[in-house]
């Protein structure tokens, strides 16, 4: 294949990290489920991960906005709209089989919100995001597309674990992923990695002691890693 265009790498990039950030924000919020319905405000440490304000009158209403609330732009029903938008553009790219699972995702957030048992709703959306990971395997015969969308779902998934807090060896395990999905870009994407951010990353996430103190400035140079090439410095 040649260059692709910077509109589909760009797409393509938010794809992965979108669908990462739907899959990521449920497996935490079902981590808190029991201890949020239990406490009136037991999501706080949550929030403090995202530095957002509580503006929530109890766990309630804040497990429904952060599932279900398609205006908040941190919930999982943001996250999934906005990786179906971009799956309808890429449908040549990523197939319609793809595609389908996200739809089957929508329709299973849909019906949970509804639902009396949210939780117990919810539990088909992790083999159905697993199926789209495969179908997404299956089908994408163009290594370029599917790493820069592996690249995004990576990206994600490290500056989420980085914010909640994960265990250094999980994060670890991730930005090795991620350097290894770096490589692989073709010199004509144009989304290139910059050396320099990787640099700030190796060194911070290189011992659990700087990962520790400085999980901030991971989170900033994660911002900037990759990007599209007139704008890496």
């Amino acid at each position: 294949m040649g260059t692709i265009s910077l509109e589909h790498s760009d797409r393509l990039y938010w794809l992965g990290r979108y669908t990462e950030r739907f899959f990521t924000t449920l497996k935490a919020l079902g981590n808190l489920y029991d201890s949020m319905l239990e406490e009136k405000h037991g999501y706080q440490d949550y929030l403090d991960c995202f530095g957002l304000a509580d503006t929530y009158s109890d766990s309630r209403e804040f497990i429904r906005s952060f599932l279900f609330d398609m205006q908040n732009p941190n919930s999982a029903a943001y996250s999934l709209e906005r990786a179906y938008d971009n799956g309808i553009v890429l449908r040549e790219e990523i197939s319609t089989s793809s595609l389908s699972f996200l739809q089957m995702a929508k329709d299973t957030l849909s019906k949970a919100r509804q639902s009396d048992n949210i939780r117990m709703s919810l539990l088909p959306l992790e083999d159905t995001l697993y199926s789209f990971w495969g179908c997404i395997n299956e089908h994408i015969f163009d290594d370029e597309i599917r790493n820069i969308i592996y690249i995004g779902k990576t990206v994600e998934r490290l500056d989420l674990y980085i914010r909640l807090k994960y265990p250094f060896a999980q994060v670890e395990k991730e930005f090795i992923r991620l350097c290894k999905n770096l490589n692989r870009v073709p010199k004509g994407t144009p989304y290139r990695y910059s050396t320099k951010y990787l640099s700030t990353l190796v060194e911070i996430l290189g011992t659990e002691s700087n990962y520790q103190n400085e999980s901030l400035q991971a989170t900033a140079a994660l911002a900037h890693l990759f990007e599209p090439a007139e704008v890496s410095l």
